[in-house]
Order: structure tokens, then C-alpha cells, then sequence
């Protein structure tokens, strides 16, 4: 199984002074799935850490993709078309590309749970899978 993890989790895990750094570091070390990052979240995350004076955190991350104790999903055509779906059908929220992406990931990999602080966006938006994702932490 893989534990599916959007930005705010990361970055939470990541920056020891954000406000939700305990609940989300202990999310990602005490999982027993897979933390998979969809590719697009990588970047998102690079840009919000190396914008906050938090690189060496980056650098942290690409240690633990190295040693194999993070997995990346790279999209396939597949996510991109589904991404483009969501982002039309939720365009007044305003779903964005890469909010898209880590559904249409959790869609393939058929996993019912997103670890993500972002309720606003990913509870509103249904799954072809399940009826709604379960959002952790």
C-alpha cells in the first residue's frame, strides 16, 4: 500500500517551525505504507522550501528519495488526461494542476487515503474509486 502525500504534509514534516510539523512528521515516519509523492508535489515543495530559506530540508528529502524510504509517482499520460478533468470539473474552487495530480495518482494506485492538510480542496472532491478520500493527519 502506499500512503499518497500532498505538499502540506511535506512541508510540514519538513519545517521544523511550521505549525503542524509534529502531527505531520509523525504521519510520515510512523506509516507503515509507502510515502509515495506524486512528481508534481516534489516541485511544488522545492519551490515553498527554497522561497522560505528551507533548502537544507529539500536536500533532506532527496536523501530519503536516494535511500528508497520515499517512492516518487511520476505521472503517466493517464493522471495528466484525469488532472485535466479535475481541474475543469472543480475549476471553482479553484482545483489546481497539482492538487489534480496527486488525485489522479491516489486514483491509479487505488488508495482511499491522502495525507494532506488541505481539507478544503481534497474533501470536496470525489474519487472515481471511492466515495470520498480519507484525509490524514
Amino acid at each position: 500500500m502506499a500512503l499518497i502525500v500532498d505538499t502540506g504534509v511535506l512541508y510540514g514534516a519538513y519545517d521544523t517551525r511550521d505549525a503542524s510539523h509534529v502531527a505531520c512528521a509523525a504521519l510520515l515516519t510512523g506509516s507503515p505504507d509507502v510515502v509515495t509523492i506524486p512528481a508534481p508535489v516534489l516541485l511544488e515543495l522545492e519551490w515553498l522550501l527554497a522561497s522560505r530559506r528551507r533548502g537544507e530540508a529539500f536536500l533532506t528529502l532527496l536523501d530519503a528519495i536516494e535511500t528508497g524510504a520515499v517512492e516518487i509517482a511520476d505521472l503517466i499520460v493517464a493522471d495528466y488526461v484525469r488532472a485535466r478533468e479535475l481541474c475543469r470539473r472543480y475549476r471553482d474552487l479553484p482545483l489546481g494542476f497539482v492538487d489534480a495530480a496527486v488525485v489522479a495518482v491516489a486514483e491509479r494506485y487505488e488508495e482511499d487515503t491522502i495525507a494532506t492538510i488541505d481539507h478544503r480542496h481534497f474533501g470536496v472532491v470525489r474519487p472515481r474509486h471511492v466515495a470520498s478520500f480519507a484525509l490524514v493527519p
